[in-house]
C-alpha cells in the first residue's frame, strides 16, 4: 500500500494543476483567428486537440513509467534488460511529435497574430540559439540516456554528479528552462494565435511534471 501511496505522490496537484491549464486553454480558445485555418486537411482545430492530447499523454507516459520503476520495478519485471530501451521509444516518438505537431499547428493557423511578421520571425530565432545550445551541451556533456530519466532504471547513474558545463552552468534544469523555447519558434515564427497559446500551455505543463513528479523523485533517488 506504502508504494502504491508512493506513485501517486502529488499526482492529486498534478491533476488539479491540469485542469486548471486545460480550462484556460478553452478560455484562450475563444479568441478571435484562434482556430483559423487548416493545414495538410487538417483543421486547426486538429492540429490544437493533436497537440494538446500528445502533450498530455507524454507527460503522463514518463510518470506511470518513471513511479512504477521506482517503486514497484514494473518495467524490469516486464521487460527486463530492455526495459529503458522500451520506455525511450515510446519517450522518444512523444518527444519528437511535440515540434512537429506544433509546426503543423503554427502553420495551419499562420498569421492570425496581428504583429509585424518580421518581429516575430527575429524573436522566434533567438528563441532558437538557446535551445540548440541545449543540445549540444546534453550530448558533449549530459547524455540523452541521463535525459530521459535513465536512473529511474539504472542505479549506476545515481552515482554520477551534477553537470555543471554548458548551458548547465546557468541552471540546473537547463532542459525545462530553455530547451522548451524551441517550441515557441514555430508559433512565433509563422505569428500563429493558437500555436503560441499552446507554447504556452506546454511550457507551463513541463513544470507541472517538475514539481508534481521530477522533483520528488530526485528527492527520493538522491537522499
Amino acid at each position: 500500500m506504502e508504494k502504491v501511496r508512493l506513485i501517486f505522490e502529488k499526482q492529486f496537484a498534478h491533476v488539479v494543476l491540469l485542469g486548471i491549464l486545460l480550462f484556460l486553454l478553452d478560455f484562450a480558445s475563444r479568441l478571435p483567428g484562434f482556430f483559423d485555418g487548416e493545414y495538410l486537411g487538417l483543421t486547426t482545430r486538429t492540429w490544437f486537440a493533436l497537440s494538446v492530447v500528445n502533450t498530455v499523454l507524454h507527460q503522463v507516459y514518463v510518470w506511470f513509467c518513471w513511479r512504477t520503476q521506482l517503486h514497484l520495478s514494473l518495467m524490469t519485471n516486464v521487460f527486463g534488460q530492455s526495459a529503458f530501451k522500451f520506455y525511450a521509444a515510446g519517450f522518444g516518438i512523444m518527444i519528437i511529435l511535440r515540434p512537429i505537431l506544433i509546426t503543423g499547428l503554427a502553420v495551419s493557423n499562420g498569421g492570425t497574430l496581428p504583429v509585424d511578421p518580421i518581429i516575430m520571425q527575429i524573436v522566434a530565432a533567438i528563441l532558437l540559439a538557446p535551445g540548440i545550445y541545449l543540445l549540444y551541451s546534453i550530448v558533449r556533456y549530459f547524455s540523452f540516456t541521463r535525459a530521459l530519466g535513465a536512473d529511474h532504471f539504472d542505479e549506476s547513474f545515481r552515482s554520477l554528479p551534477l553537470v555543471r558545463e554548458g548551458i548547465f552552468r546557468f541552471t540546473s534544469n537547463g532542459m525545462y528552462v530553455f530547451g522548451f523555447l524551441v517550441l515557441w519558434a514555430p508559433a512565433l515564427f509563422f505569428s500563429s494565435i493558437s500555436a503560441i497559446i499552446f507554447a504556452a500551455f506546454s511550457h507551463l505543463y513541463i513544470w507541472v511534471h517538475y514539481y508534481c513528479t521530477e522533483k520528488p523523485d530526485m528527492k527520493r533517488i538522491y537522499t
